[in-house]
């Protein structure tokens, strides 16, 4: 091993802290401040960096499809992999969090990293390599990106290497590299030498974390490796390790082996400087169609934040805040307060949602007049929810003027809903009543009870691909203020309350974390935020297509229609 001086940095230290002073406005604060740290950490700790073995995982790059490594790799892999504590020969840093956008080629330092270590270059026997992520392909692609690079180079590694699509293994050290989904179920018989989280954002507990890494501490210099870009995952895993990162980077914490690489914007607002994307990705400056195509997406998300929210996240790791993701703007919302003009005899449809019948419910009256679309909604408070005290809107003052009612029994009892309805077929024909299973299975008898029922065919069971068609129609509504609902503060409220989310692929497709293009809705705080009339409103938007859309005489008086308590 060759060790340095305290007064000496190595030489992948060395040309990352050239590269920052060249460009010190491509670093983030996250950077320099780790600077200081391991500038810190070679003058005055006791360890040494084996610069040797740091060129001897590097070189393995020229078997990959990159060739060679940039300084930011080597940067990481180095301090990570080939720096020491000088009286027990332990890493200096054993684990690693790389925060790091989208592009950056994260893929491929797994894979360089996973190989490195089950070379001969390591001498540590049967050091198992475990990367992990929550989906098979995220887990399975730097595997299959090893794969590949040992076949091309199958006679000048097989010598060294035996792989399969599944596995690959080194011969010397009986070492070997497998992928594993984000399935608990027999990882507990796992030897890690090293564990490689993948796409670490997707975890919403430690559960599977946990099962991973218990297998370390079996082999020598046990290593954890996080690989991630930011994600939607609030207050997880995730977020836990960014706090714990700021605390060591900025406030004292002592770091515990874990070196924090965070690449990000220091600010939302450096985004519309294209200098300041280089702070999120290092590999930029090397890699130019990289650049334009985040170019195109910038462009396309200034355009509408909320259809792109995955430049900010994973670009940028900068996560797009609730508000971002709202249905639509406030200015929007207000527009809604339009007067409604007498509909008595129009076709309309009825929405109902429900999370639970001891909390909130709502019920919304839906009419579609050329391109205009009226809205009557009501909605139902029981007193005795437990989340009543978390409420921070002047539900009582939207009670005594009609708006809502307040219900002082255990539960809302379903009748009061069908009473509701019924007030409403005493002046409106009501085309489809339109509400999920989950609500179906508590209304379905008081439905029926009025003449709603499959065998009428005038029941729509509202499924998510429901929602996702109508979304760009209701998007539409708001954009071009076609929504007249009155002064109805409970419904404008309970918009403000919902986000935009994206579909799950499971949804609609069988792999990956999202489905390109396809919203659902959702809300933005589940105790004290309620979403229930807004989505009452959804579910009857979703029964549009049966009411007849008879254009209406502008001359007709305008009468304005109050709701029913």
């Amino acid at each position: 091993m060759v060790a340095i001086t305290n007064s000496k940095y190595p030489f992948f230290v060395t040309a990352y802290f050239s590269l920052m002073d060249k460009e010190p406005h491509r670093f983030c604060k996250d950077q320099w401040a780790l600077r200081k740290l391991v500038e810190y950490a070679f003058k005055s700790e006791d360890i040494y960096a084996d610069e040797e073995l740091a060129s001897n995982y590097f070189g393995l790059a020229k078997y990959m499809t990159f060739k060679e490594t940039f300084e930011w790799e080597d940067f990481v892999l180095g301090l990570h992999l080939c720096t020491f504590w000088k009286a027990s020969g332990m890493p200096r840093w054993p684990d690693l969090c790389c925060l790091i956008g989208r592009g950056a080629g994260k893929d491929g330092v797994i894979a360089l990293e996973s190989l490195a270590l089950i070379s001969p270059y390591n001498q540590i026997e049967e050091y198992d390599v475990d990367i992990c992520a929550n989906n098979e392909k995220q887990a399975k692609r730097p595997v299959n990106d090893l794969y590949k690079a040992l076949e091309r180079n199958s006679n000048k590694l097989k010598k060294f290497f035996y792989w399969t699509k599944e596995k690959i293994e080194g011969k010397k050290r009986k070492s070997t590299i497998e992928g594993h989904t984000n399935n608990a179920k027999g990882k507990d018989g796992l030897r890690s030498g090293c564990v490689v989280f993948n796409e670490y954002h997707g975890y919403e507990n430690y559960e599977n974390i946990d099962v991973f890494t218990t297998g370390l501490g079996k082999t020598d210099h046990p290593r954890r490796s996080i690989f991630t870009t930011n994600g939607n995952v609030i207050d997880g895993p995730l977020d836990e390790l960014i706090k714990e990162g700021e605390e060591v980077l900025f406030n004292g914490a002592p770091d515990n082996g874990m070196l924090y690489y965070f690449c990000r914007l220091d600010s939302k607002d450096e985004v519309d400087d294209e200098e300041n994307w280089h702070k999120p990705n290092p590999s930029l400056r090397y890699r130019p169609s990289l650049h334009n195509e985040i170019r195109k997406e910038y462009h396309e998300w200034k355009k509408n934040p909320a259809r792109l929210p995955a430049f900010m996240t994973k670009r940028m790791n900068i996560r797009e805040l609730n508000n971002e993701l709202k249905v639509t703007s406030w200015d929007n919302i207000l527009a809604t307060n339009k007067e409604i003009p007498d509909l008595k005899g129009l076709d309309c449809t009825i929405g109902i949602d429900f999370s639970k019948t001891n909390d909130w419910a709502g019920i919304n009256a839906h009419f579609k007049v050329g391109e205009n679309r009226y809205d009557i909604n009501h909605a139902w408070i029981c007193m005795q929810s437990d989340t009543l005290s978390r409420l921070k809107c002047p539900y009582k003052d939207w009670a005594n003027k009609g708006d809502l009612t307040l219900v002082f029994e255990p539960e809302i009892n379903p009748q009061l809903l069908i009473d509701f309805i019924l007030q409403i077929a005493k002046k409106y024909r009501i085309k489809m009543v339109g509400l999920d299973s989950f609500r179906y299975a508590l209304m379905c008898d008081y439905l029926s009870k009025i003449g709603f029922s499959h065998e009428n065919k005038n029941i729509k069971l509202i499924r998510p691909s429901d929602i996702m068609k109508t979304i760009p129609v209701i998007d539409r509504c708001f954009t071009n203020q076609y929504f007249h609902w009155g002064d109805v503060p409970h419904l404008r409220w309970s918009t403000n309350n919902t986000k935009l989310v994206r579909a799950k692929r499971s949804t609609l497709a069988e792999d990956g974390e999202v489905d390109v293009g396809n919203y659902l809705y959702g809300k933005i705080e589940p105790k004290a935020r309620k979403t229930d009339p807004f989505l009452a409103l959804v579910a009857s938007m979703c029964c549009e297509s049966s009411i007849v859309d008879v254009q209406r005489s502008t001359n007709r008086k305008r009468v304005r229609v109050k709701t029913y308590g």
